[in-house]
């Protein structure tokens, strides 16, 4: 135990990720990256800052945009919070008033584009869909209590499972 205590003090300005990586999420490279700690970490983020009757991951969301929009922009509308895997989730009224999160989180999401190869900044496509998603689970699962969502193991599977379908041919 002490010696795993040692090892997190070794790295004071990093996280330790799902796959054992010490990472500096405002200071990242392509290496650090890996889309297992990306969907393993959203599918435990809370959207909404947890504030729902039913628990709801950023993974979750982060399918149903990607249902939303056309095979040319799938890949990107799965990724497009893929930061909040490593930055978290902050609601955007906090967001609005962080300029240095904001632009770490623009410098991140720029690197995670490059290296799943998709366009950053996003589709206009993409951000309509997150804006549609956005209602729908509000409705859905913050006004009524009878809606449940997958637990984060299935969409943990099913995030990574859609991200492998979707980059087979790259």
């Amino acid at each position: 135990m002490e010696n795993t205590i040692q090892t997190l003090y070794a790295h004071p300005d990093c996280i330790r990720t799902y796959t054992g990586k010490f990472v500096n999420p405002l200071k990242m490279t392509d290496s650090d990256i890996c889309i297992e700690d990306i969907a393993h970490a959203l599918s435990l983020v809370p959207r909404f800052a947890g504030h729902t009757n039913h628990f709801l991951s950023v993974a979750c969301h982060s399918i149903t945009v990607c249902t939303l929009v056309s095979i040319q922009h799938k890949l990107a509308a799965l990724l497009h919070d893929a930061t909040e895997a490593y930055l978290l989730d902050i609601p955007t009224p906090i967001k609005k008033q962080l300029p240095l999160y904001q632009e770490a989180e623009k410098n991140l999401q720029r690197l995670i584009a490059k290296k799943f190869e998709f366009e950053y900044p996003l589709h206009p496509e993409i951000k309509a869909a997150d804006k549609q998603a956005l209602e729908e689970e509000y409705k859905v699962y913050h006004l009524s209590s009878d809606s449940m969502p997958p637990p984060p193991d299935w969409i943990e599977r099913n995030f990574l499972k859609t991200f492998h379908l979707l980059t087979q041919n790259k």
